[in-house]
């Protein structure tokens, strides 16, 4: 039943999104009905479009969003994914260059640890400070990512430049280093986002752990006396897990997209992976479709621009509506519920 109702919600918000963006297009002048066309035909009007856009954009959303998932679920307000996927992809970046030599398969292991290792120890300050002095996370996370960006660009201008010391960027990893295409430009980081969100499922649904997570996530003082939860460590390695996982998301976008590290590797996954989790209500599965989702309107949007002349920017207003609208819903079911007891 709550699945049906978030569904419902969730097709509810878009639509009034659309709905938003229509008028807000119509009011400023341009065709509205011109512009949502090319919005669709960029992200599903051909295969190509599907695959080699809409899709390739989801799958950092899509894994960055369960990272987000599991920390949401206990309580854990991680703003830094942004952050976590640059420490990712630094790391990434680094072992790929140094494995011409080395078998494809160890290769793609050796750089997911290392994009997994660099996600998790990017949020370790974080997690000490709520921790040891409950210091709270969100200001925490959201200033590392800033620091992260500052990285990103003293990596490519300084130990990891490419070799002319020309341009701003590293040199490309080994291709034994780098995911194997499934179709046009889709990689197998799609299947990464899959099983992952099958994974994070199954956790939820299926273990003690995912349990401890939802109830520590409902109320940490309550699971700490009524249910003898150690409240601080299982926030402790759900706030882990989420750096690891948008870490990963970072390592899947150098050896699947990019194949070498440079500035604004990320147009915002970190910020638009928080609209992907709410409109999936936290749930895995439903990341995988609110993904898909983002990552068409990203797809879209340069569409859009092209064939309708309407600034990409415009599909933000599409999101901010969507996440609005998701949590005005929430908000308005709650207090029923209060009101019903």
């Amino acid at each position: 039943m709550d699945g049906v109702r978030g569904g419902a919600t969730a097709a509810g918000a878009l639509l009034l999104g659309v709905l938003v963006l229509a008028l807000g297009l119509t009011a400023a002048g341009y065709d509205a009905g011109a512009a949502l066309a090319a919005l669709w035909r960029g992200a599903f009007g051909s295969w190509y479009a599907l695959t080699s856009a809409t899709l390739v954009r989801a799958v950092p959303l899509i894994i960055i969003g369960l990272g987000l998932a599991l920390a949401f679920r206990a309580g854990a307000f991680n703003i830094g994914a942004e952050g976590q996927f640059y420490a990712g992809a630094i790391a990434a970046t680094w072992v790929g260059s140094h494995l011409a030599a080395v078998p494809r398969p160890a290769s793609l292991l050796l750089v997911a640890g290392a994009a997994l290792a660099a996600g998790a120890a990017w949020v370790a300050l974080p997690v000490l400070l709520r921790v040891r002095y409950g210091v709270t996370e969100v200001i925490s996370t959201l200033v590392l990512n800033f620091v992260a960006e500052s990285l990103v660009s003293l990596a490519v201008q300084g130990p990891l430049q490419e070799r002319s010391g020309i341009y701003p960027q590293s040199d490309p990893i080994a291709l034994p280093a780098r995911l194997p295409l499934l179709t046009g430009r889709l990689h197998a980081g799609a299947l990464v986002a899959v099983l992952g969100a099958v994974a994070l499922w199954y956790l939820f649904a299926r273990t003690m752990q995912g349990f401890r997570l939802r109830v520590v996530g409902a109320g940490p003082r309550a699971a700490e006396i009524s249910g003898r939860i150690d409240a601080g460590r299982t926030l402790a390695w759900a706030l882990l897990g989420s750096g690891a996982i948008a870490g990963l998301a970072g390592g899947v976008e150098v050896s699947g997209v990019s194949y070498a590290l440079f500035q604004n590797l990320s147009p915002g996954y970190g910020f638009t992976a928080i609209a992907v989790a709410l409109l999936a209500r936290l749930h895995p599965l439903g990341v995988v479709g609110a993904g898909v989702l983002f990552g068409a309107l990203e797809a879209g949007a340069g569409a859009m621009q092209r064939e309708a002349g309407v600034p990409a920017v415009a599909v933000y207003v599409v999101e901010a509506v969507v996440i609005l609208a998701v949590i005005l819903a929430d908000a308005v079911r709650r207090s029923g519920e209060g009101g019903r007891e």
